[in-house]
């Protein structure tokens, strides 16, 4: 899908904010199947499409959700680390997850622009936190992320997005968002700021624009394509 370049015009573009899982790593199948795995150990029902509509919550709010769905009541936060740690347990198991393809090159686009780059993710794995700075070197640093460890409520609420902004000092009219997931999208849209959805798992394209984004893209190169283009009007720049 081709941009509106009109919905550019207002931006006064500073930085970028990138989601993690979905988006800079192919890691939500394993992730999928993680929590599939964690909850059928206690008889909870909980699919491949139900993880990917719940990306970008944290552990313990998935945990909650399911068993409010299911049992009818709340998980304890005892229940929450110790589900959480089943599903660590059965995601570390799991092949290690690659970088997408073309987001490198996505990211090595939005700094040779000059433009600031967060991390904005609801994952508290430490495995694929440690692989930023192996497989993006020198892009990613700690001050400019915000992770599960960072807030109280996290995707869907706009609390982790209007974190970085806090962090970076920035305006909502000052950032692009990069998302994979319909809450990721949600949060970002309530927070105010332009979002661009990369639909890179099973989700249909509906699940995605019925949330806000000012496009979906069916993959990484389709941005990266574009991209000069979207920097440039939001920007006001030549590349």
């Amino acid at each position: 899908m081709i941009i509106d370049l009109e919905k550019l015009k207002d931006l006064d573009l500073k930085a970028f904010f990138f989601d993690m899982d979905g988006v800079l790593f192919d890691s939500m199948s394993n992730h999928a199947k993680a929590w599939c795995s964690a909850f059928d150990d206690l008889g909870i029902e909980f699919s491949a499409y139900d993880a990917y509509m719940r990306e970008g919550m944290t552990g313990a709010s998935t945990i909650r959700d399911a068993f409010t769905r299911q049992l009818g009541r709340d998980a304890s936060e005892e229940e929450c680390k110790r589900i959480y740690k089943v599903k660590s347990h059965y995601f570390e198991s799991l092949p290690p997850a690659v970088p997408m393809e073309h987001v490198l090159d996505v990211l090595k686009t939005v700094k040779a622009a000059g433009l600031d780059i967060f991390l904005v993710t609801g994952s508290g794995q430490v495995s694929l936190l440690d692989k930023l700075n192996y497989f993006f070197p020198d892009i990613f640093h700690r001050e400019k992320m915000v992770t599960a460890f960072d807030v109280k409520k996290g995707k869907p609420d706009p609390e982790p997005y209007l974190m970085a902004l806090k962090k970076g000092g920035y305006e909502k009219n000052q950032a692009i968002v990069v998302e994979n997931a319909p809450l990721g999208v949600r949060s970002a849209v309530s927070a105010g700021i332009f979002t661009i959805a990369v639909n890179t798992g099973i989700l249909e394209d509906k699940e995605l624009s019925g949330n806000g984004a000012g496009v979906v893209y069916s993959k990484m190169q389709e941005l990266y394509t574009e991209l000069p283009e979207i920097i440039k009007r939001s920007k006001m720049i030549d590349l």
